[in-house]
């Protein structure tokens, strides 16, 4: 049980594996007012970034889940070098599906919405481990503007334009499935660049350290094309952000 290699290669040296940089995380959990003691689930919880300085900057306590198992190891570090970790844990399985042994106050998945089968489907599963007054964390792509075409919205690593809404869009669907839209923080193109360019340093490393595995031919291609598909097509039309929700 894991994720595909690439990930576990481009993503090797990454705390947070989403397009949203520490400063704009520790924003998002002091908009959130955590309280000391606020029990919170993470479903694709990579690198266990979120949980582990919440924990340390708020008191926090609470579980990740990941398909990585070398996500997880440097989550479980992670949480030992913050000295948090005796407030979480980090266990290597399946987040779909995945429900809380007691309610908490806090049920997040933060790019990882597949868990669910989409957004819906992924806030009807947190919303089962939820506490009454909770809230829900979800963070999800849209679009900054509309790709001219399919081909475009492809190579923004979406299968089709019909994929992700626009900004106004996704937020009006939260509304439709029951839920006040209480906070939000959103990437900039600065967080996609830490996301994207930061993968390409890790990944010359790599074939440096691997010259005769037969997998850098894939990581070559990769790192060949990624800065010009990044800087044309996703820097440019995609958009992501952390959405705060609590039930009507």
């Amino acid at each position: 049980m894991d994720i595909p290699r690439i990930f576990t290669i481009t993503e090797s040296a990454h705390r947070i594996h989403n397009p949203i940089t520490p400063e704009k995380l520790a924003t998002l959990g002091i908009a959130l007012r955590l309280e000391p003691g606020t029990r919170v689930i993470d479903l694709g919880s990579g690198s266990g970034e979120m949980l582990c300085t919440w924990a340390r900057d708020h008191g926090i306590v609470g579980t990740g889940v990941d398909l990585s198992q070398l996500f997880t190891e440097q989550a479980k570090h992670r949480a030992v070098a913050l000295g948090v970790a005796d407030q979480v844990k980090f266990i290597h399985g399946d987040a779909a599906g995945y429900l809380s042994d007691e309610k908490v106050g806090l049920a997040a998945c933060l790019g990882a919405t597949w868990i669910g089968g989409g957004v819906a489907g992924t806030i009807e599963l947190l919303a089962k481990s939820l506490s009454a007054g909770g809230i829900l964390l979800v963070g999800e792509p849209y679009w900054r503007r509309l790709p001219p075409s399919e081909e475009v919205a492809k190579r923004c690593e979406a299968q089709s334009i019909s994929d992700f809404l626009v900004l106004p869009e996704l937020i009006a669907s939260f509304g439709r499935l029951g839920y006040d839209l209480v906070e939000m923080v959103l990437a900039d193109q600065d967080g996609w660049d830490r996301y994207e360019a930061a993968k390409w340093l890790t990944m010359k490393k790599w074939l440096e350290s691997n010259p005769g595995d037969d997998f850098g031919k894939e990581v070559r291609a990769l790192l060949s094309s990624e800065p010009e598909r990044h800087a044309t097509y996703t820097r440019e039309y995609l958009g992501w952000g952390v959405f705060a929700l609590m039930a009507r």
